[in-house]
């Protein structure tokens, strides 16, 4: 996926990038956008997650955390639409309450992975040398680890939390960005353009943000909607090892654990949240492929 998402750099960031160029990129790649159907479909999935993450309290038929043993492991039906669990709380509502989860811890700590990622890359692309050196050997360090076994040594130090769960993502996630950043800095930092605006007088941060970031926006968007992807994934480990949202709030991944015991006797507890999972990630990677095939006109 990574190598797909570097391609995009030569497409987008030789040529000097001033605002009309940009804004004839974008509507060139609105346009291919739409007419790619699995594209789509995945925006679609993400715009009615999103809907129910802000409309949950209305969405949902029952309150998530209420407890009623009478009600306990009944099927799906008119009064429970997808059924309950042991403890017969509605699973239909905690799914719905579930996705709000989810997609904040989605965003937030791609958001923190992207903060970072472009601050580093910025230093290394741009000034080269010593830092370049010193922030690309601390990257490889973190492209070392696998992605869940690091999350879950954070998770073990820092303790469970939806709040530690967006450090320990969002520090893992930075050197993929910084990596992508430095590569576009790397391919236009010696443009004429570049060298105009230096001789103008201008700053080297205000180089970097006003003729570098927006040269390298197309394939940072790309990479990153498809990394909040992976990032619902990481979390929905987390908690299914119990490392990450704890009880009462209702998360996918620990619904799922408390499944694992009632696969045969009560498959509906594994199957709802375990289809929100499948269908929110799909929503993001097609959504991500989209994106980079219409950013880039010769991926067809």
């Amino acid at each position: 996926m990574y190598e797909r998402v570097y391609k995009l750099q030569n497409a987008i960031s030789g040529e000097p990038g001033n605002k009309y160029s940009r804004s004839s990129l974008y509507k060139d790649a609105w346009r291919r956008l739409t007419r790619n159907r699995l594209a789509i479909i995945g925006l679609s999935i993400i715009a009615a997650l999103i809907f129910i993450s802000l409309f949950s309290p209305f969405l949902a038929t029952h309150d998530p955390t209420l407890r009623v043993k009478e009600d306990s492991l009944k099927p799906p039906g008119s009064q429970y639409w997808f059924g309950t669990d042991i403890l017969g709380r509605d699973i239909y509502s905690r799914v719905i309450y579930g996705s709000r989860i989810s997609m904040l811890v989605g965003i937030v700590a791609v958001g923190i992975s992207l903060l970072i990622g472009l601050g580093m890359g910025a230093v290394a692309g741009y000034f080269g040398g010593f830092s370049d050196a010193l922030i690309m050997r601390i990257a490889d360090i973190f492209f070392a680890f696998p992605y869940i076994l690091g999350a879950i040594a954070i998770m073990a130090v820092l303790g469970p939390g939806i709040v530690n769960i967006f450090v320990a993502i969002g520090i893992l996630g930075w050197a993929h960005f910084a990596r992508l950043f430095r590569s576009s800095i790397l391919s236009i930092k010696n443009k004429e353009y570049i060298e105009a605006a230096r001789a103008l007088g201008a700053s080297n941060f205000r180089i970097i943000i006003k003729h570098i970031f927006p040269n390298s926006f197309a394939p940072i968007i790309v990479f990153g909607t498809m990394n909040v992807g992976t990032a619902i994934i990481v979390e929905a480990a987390l908690s299914f090892l119990g490392l990450g949202v704890q009880p009462p709030a209702p998360a996918w991944g620990q619904m799922l654990s408390e499944s694992m015991r009632y696969i045969n006797t009560a498959p509906w507890m594994m199957f709802f949240p375990g289809m929100a999972i499948v269908f929110t990630v799909l929503g993001f990677v097609l959504f991500g492929d989209g994106l980079r095939d219409a950013f880039d006109p010769r991926m067809k």
